[in-house]
């Protein structure tokens, strides 16, 4: 048997081996993802060199286009593999540059076999692929007819043998299709949210036949697309997408004529297009019907075969309403809701309620008056001590019709967080809604969040990039994993990531308000002064919210005259007696005064407010973590473990 010579790297406690793609401390493996070990591989190889973010971007991430917030997220799994700590640097960030490793490198040659007989082999295993982070389909290269062999076992399809012809795949073995907006064709434009509706019923109805082979991107990336027109490859690219449907919708008192059509990105050819004509009271069976039939035109277009039974998912079809009446009024309700604005809520709440009240047993609508009632608490719209009941209840008479409803098992989930503080109850949620809907990427989304205020930081980057996947286009998705990055401490990166969502809409004054406290705990007070300045000209931000920041930061920097005006204009701006605690807690956390913020927390905690669902991991609680009644708030809130 012949041997390669080959390059042991040894560092510390730790020796990587390029050859067999393994990380060791001591004799002990360490579980790496295969992008985090090209990353660390890339780092040591380049000891003691600044190695720019472009230049890790082209060689971890090789003929395949991705955002900054991957690398970040990656230097953050290598951190944590390598138990990095404030005392024990291995990567240096090198502000605006890119990252260098810190700790001397011992190369050592062994000798590694070439190729081993296959009946020498005992018990051999590979290391599982723990990739939490997949690429874009365009990045992932076949190994050769093995590789597969290897996919189809595990999939268990004869489907899949056919993709081995082709060079791409898709993270997780899934095909990813976009539903693009169906055009609204009535010449009326009040008629939108009908044809937004059945966009969205679409993406859940394909999302529901083969939720383990089929992706389908979300409608919040989808609908970016409306009355744009963009040209078939550009879909294909900005979603990482394979397969796109396009359609209109004209529709009178009684009747609806659907057209739609399958079009293949990668050559533009339209697999099949069909138009329908019928009765409004049959729409739901008419949007399976379409679904159905896009299912089975991509699986033969992978299988070369047809007719092909398309596996349901986990998740049967949502019921239908008794009437369409019931069911157009659900649709009105989402309509308003997906605006994700004060107004918006409201309108929807009166379009769910009016669905119930015309069929009392539709379970969708009351999953969307507690999803309305859910944000609209955490969004300090009203007293929690009443919005909180009636989320609640419409939660659990959702689940009582239909337990099978993944956005009320989300929503009930979010009550039980921040309301109840009820954490294993909250995960239990979470993790039903996944298992019933996994292409639902607003449980992703929330269930991120959740996993981020425990301290469990890596799931939480797992589940945010699971969220930005299905719904790549999502400003809030990708704002809260800038959120994630800022209560892990990754305040530089947070910034990156919170930039590249200005990138995408320079209006979005969330992110603009996330960079303030990155800047403060950075100490970049001018920064974030200029933050608030610029930010107190968008038209959306409450004074509020201004002059707490500005009290932090004034008080943080030494400014304590500037900080106590501050204050004092933020006890007089009208607020809700949530929101004021909110905005108090900010203000105070930059001061001396640290027994006014742990008074503070404790009314909150008093108050089952959300206020507090996140002290154990946000940094602005950093300089009373050590104070005794701190720690026993977050013993009470069983957030001491």
């Amino acid at each position: 048997m012949s041997s390669l010579t080959s390059t042991l790297y040894q560092f510390g406690e730790f020796s990587l081996d390029p050859q067999g793609r393994v990380l060791r401390r001591g004799q002990t493996p360490v579980a790496l993802t295969p992008k985090a070990f090209d990353l660390l591989l890339t780092l040591i190889q380049n000891n003691g060199k600044i190695v720019t973010k472009d230049e890790l971007m082209r060689t971890v991430w090789r003929d395949s286009f991705v955002e900054e917030s991957n690398l970040t997220q990656t230097i953050f799994m290598v951190r944590k593999a390598l138990d990095e700590t404030s005392d024990r640097r291995y990567i240096l960030t090198v502000q605006g540059q890119g990252y260098r490793f810190l700790i001397p490198i011992t190369e050592t040659a062994t000798q590694t076999p070439e190729r081993m007989p296959a009946e020498s082999v005992v018990n051999v295993r590979p290391l599982p692929d723990l990739e939490m982070h997949p690429r874009p389909a365009k990045a992932w290269k076949w190994a050769g007819v093995a590789t597969s062999v290897a996919v189809l076992l595990i999939a268990g399809s004869a489907a899949w043998l056919w993709r081995s012809r082709y060079s791409t795949v898709q993270p997780t073995s899934k095909i990813m299709l976009a539903v693009l907006p169906f055009d609204n064709f009535t010449g009326d434009p009040g008629q939108d949210y009908f044809s937004d509706g059945l966009t969205e019923e679409m993406i859940s109805q394909l999302g529901n036949l083969d939720s383990a082979h089929i992706g389908v991107i979300a409608r919040t990336s989808v609908m970016r697309y409306k009355h744009a027109q963009p040209s078939v490859p550009q879909v294909g690219s900005d979603l990482g997408v394979q397969y796109v449907i396009e359609g209109s919708v004209r529709r009178d008192s009684e009747r609806v004529r659907i057209t739609a059509q399958l079009i293949q990105v990668k050559d533009q050819s339209h697999l099949w297009a069909r138009e329908y004509d019928r009765d409004l009271g049959h729409l739901l069976q008419l949007q399976e019907e379409i679904a159905r039939e896009a299912a089975n035109e991509i699986e033969f277009s992978l299988s070369g075969r047809r007719p092909i039974e398309v596996p349901r998912g986990s998740t049967a079809p949502p019921p239908a309403a008794k009437t369409y009446e019931s069911y157009d009024l659900y649709l009105k309700g989402r309509y308003f809701w997906n605006k994700r604005t004060s107004e918006g809520f409201r309108e929807a709440a009166v379009y769910f309620q009016q669905a119930i009240d015309k069929d009392p047993n539709f379970g969708r609508a009351y999953a969307g008056l507690a999803d309305t009632f859910s944000l609209m608490s955490s969004w300090y719209m009203g007293p929690q001590g009443e919005l909180i009941p009636k989320a609640r209840a419409a939660a659990l008479r959702a689940l009582e019709l239909d337990d099978n409803l993944a956005d009320a098992h989300a929503s009930l989930a979010l009550i039980k967080e921040n309301y109840d503080y009820n954490w294993p109850e909250a995960e239990k949620e979470f993790v039903r809604a996944i298992q019933l809907n996994p292409q639902y990427p607003t449980a992703h989304q929330w269930y991120a969040e959740f996993l981020s205020r425990q301290g469990r930081f890596q799931e939480a980057f797992a589940e945010s990039e699971r969220a930005r996947q299905l719904d790549p286009l999502s400003l809030i998705i990708a704002n809260d994993h800038a959120r994630i990055l800022y209560d892990s401490h990754q305040y530089e990166d947070a910034l990156a990531q919170y930039r590249s969502v200005l990138d995408l809409d320079p209006s979005f004054y969330y992110a603009q308000g996330g960079m303030i406290p990155c800047n403060l705990e950075l100490g970049r007070y001018d920064e974030a002064i200029d933050i608030i300045k610029r930010w107190a000209n968008r038209e959306r931000v409450g004074t509020t919210w201004l002059w707490a920041w500005e009290a932090a930061v004034y008080g943080r920097s030494g400014h304590a005259d500037q900080a106590r005006k501050a204050l004092a204009e933020l006890e007089r701006a009208p607020s809700s007696a949530v929101e004021r605690t909110a905005a108090l807690l900010i203000a105070y956390s930059g001061t001396t005064e640290k027994d006014r913020v742990i008074d503070l927390l404790q009314e909150a905690y008093s108050e089952h407010s959300s206020v507090v669902v996140a002290i154990k991991v946000d940094p602005i609680y950093d300089r009373i973590r050590s104070d005794p009644r701190f720690i026993d708030l977050l013993r009470r809130m069983g957030l001491d473990r």
